[in-house]
């Protein structure tokens, strides 16, 4: 792995499960050192300083006090969505740069004001959308890309699913939306290289779901580049469950381009001049040499740091993601199309 000169001295807020990957991810990088632990429960943060060999004395309840004592430049957010916000705002205005998971914020404005403070400060904020990082969806977008079904003009995922997490999920407004919609949402984004414009959805919840908020949802959404963008989606779908990517289409003027989120990709295209309606199958090529999921994302960040520029998942670009997240939710409980 390629290090360069800068040293990372990285602070990990957040000592829970989803935490271990970041810390080991870190542990495994030359250039990285994990200075100090945050955790508003001592004895999870201690845990974890054993787990890896950290000094106790490294870990804290207060970020503001651990970066201070730390010297740290960079955090870790792997929070709940409630905290980013005051994650990422105290980390920025001490000098760290933050990576952290999804989403930016609970709200648009939050995440837009989080926004304006990390650039306005000159820091820099990446934001864990580890799903773009996988060897099929790269492969979908290189076959968009080469034009193989022409311009798309029409796009739909399903995502049909019925975890039971228990915690702060089964209790929130909309679980769907807010904390799974968003990655579907950012591959639309990366697959399309759209921005959304507007969107209509009906949010709500079946009388057979587990959740407290809304677990399902339909959205239509209208594309900068013309195209339209439908999403169907369930957290409390029992049975035939589709991948966590989603099952995909995408149709253009010279055929369509199928992805069932697991396996690779494929074209369904025009054969020779149209005329006779033969169809050829076109299979994606391997193009993707990086790393997968929160590794590939990773790997990303840091390099946006060592390079000095924007990672792909920045704040600037992950807030357009967000904007069909707030969006839709707006939709729902305002029963109109949302310009957005």
């Amino acid at each position: 792995m390629t290090t360069g000169q800068k040293r990372f001295k990285v602070i990990q807020v957040g000592c829970g499960k989803m935490a271990r990957r970041w810390v080991a991810y870190a542990a495994a990088r030359e250039d990285v050192e994990i200075v100090a632990l945050v955790d508003i429960h001592p004895a999870v943060a201690a845990a974890m300083a054993q787990e890896y060999g950290i000094h106790p004395a490294r870990c804290y309840t207060d970020l503001e006090t651990a970066i201070r004592e730390s010297g740290a430049n960079l955090v870790f957010d792997v929070t709940i969505p409630e905290v980013h916000k005051q994650v990422v705002l105290t980390a920025t205005a001490l000098g760290c740069d933050v990576f952290g998971e999804k989403p930016m914020a609970t709200t648009m404005a939050d995440a837009a004001e989080v926004l304006a403070t990390v650039k306005r400060r000159g820091r820099s904020y990446a934001v864990m959308q580890n799903r773009r990082f996988t060897r099929q969806i790269r492969a979908a977008r290189g076959l968009i890309a080469q034009g193989t079904i022409g311009k798309p003009g029409f796009a739909t995922a399903n995502f049909f699913l019925g975890p039971h997490f228990g915690g702060f999920r089964e209790t929130m407004s909309s679980p769907l939306l807010l904390d799974m919609a968003i990655h579907t949402f950012d591959e639309a984004r990366y697959l399309l290289q759209a921005d959304p414009v507007s969107v209509y959805c009906h949010e709500f919840n079946p009388s057979h779901s587990w959740y407290d908020g809304n677990s399902s949802a339909a959205c239509i959404f209208e594309m900068s580049d013309g195209s339209v963008f439908t999403y169907n989606g369930s957290w409390c779908a029992v049975g035939a469950p589709t991948s966590w990517h989603g099952d995909w289409r995408f149709v253009g003027g010279q055929g369509t381009l199928l992805w069932d989120g697991t396996n690779d990709p494929y074209c369904s295209v025009v054969a020779g001049n149209g005329a006779t309606g033969d169809l050829a199958r076109v299979n994606a090529a391997e193009e993707w040499t990086g790393r997968e999921g929160h590794d590939g994302c990773l790997d990303e960040m840091f390099a946006s740091l060592l390079e000095n520029r924007p990672a792909e998942t920045d704040c600037a670009d992950n807030i357009k993601s967000m904007a069909m997240v707030f969006g839709a939710i707006a939709s729902a409980e305002q029963q109109r199309v949302i310009r957005l």
